[in-house]
């Protein structure tokens, strides 16, 4: 049941991969998935960009290099993650947003139907065994300099995946019943 891959759906982090890779076939499943997202006025506003091999280290250089740029007293421990965890991903998928040209629905909405292809994904990774992460660096509003994106695209994130031999910890949640009010 789609219950159940949902609760089971966790953040797995690159430092949680082993080296297995992911086969191109599997990741153009796992894109798939997040095309069926839905979207308001069929915009389809997601764009991904992936990277595997040398196109990951690239990424980790640039962010390393743009944090080191733009931050007054860089942390060491920070660069190296920044580094390190392009390398140790199997692949990253780069989330991006195509905004509408003609704005004829607010952004928030394209937004929300980039997160839901992007749940899409997340979900059928986790029943593939693939851990995954979304993060959205602060960085991120610099990536213009690293990829060539159209007029009205934009990076909304990085998911990282990578196969991963960890026991993962059960999730926990405060029930429903806490969050919502019924109306009559």
């Amino acid at each position: 049941m789609i219950i159940d891959i949902i609760k089971k759906r966790r953040s797995v982090f690159p430092v949680q991969y082993n080296d297995k890779p992911i086969s191109k076939e599997i990741i153009e499943a796992i894109l798939e998935a997040g095309n069926w997202a839905p979207n308001h006025k069929k915009t389809e506003p997601w764009r991904f960009k992936v990277l595997q091999g040398n196109s990951k280290d690239a990424l980790g250089t640039f962010l390393a290099n743009k944090y080191q740029e733009v931050v007054p007293n860089p942390k060491n421990i920070k660069i190296k993650k920044l580094l390190d965890n392009p390398s140790k991903a199997s692949a990253i998928v780069a989330i991006c947003m195509q905004r509408d040209p003609n704005e004829s629905l607010p952004e928030w909405e394209e937004i929300a139907a980039v997160a839901m292809a992007v749940q899409n994904m997340w979900l059928l990774s986790t029943e593939l065994g693939i851990g995954s992460y979304w993060s959205s660096p602060g960085l991120i509003k610099y990536m213009d300099e690293f990829f060539d994106f159209k007029e009205g695209e934009k990076c909304l994130g990085f998911f990282y995946m990578g196969y991963s031999n960890e026991d993962l910890s059960e999730g926990t949640r405060t029930p429903i019943a806490d969050k919502v009010e019924w109306m009559e």
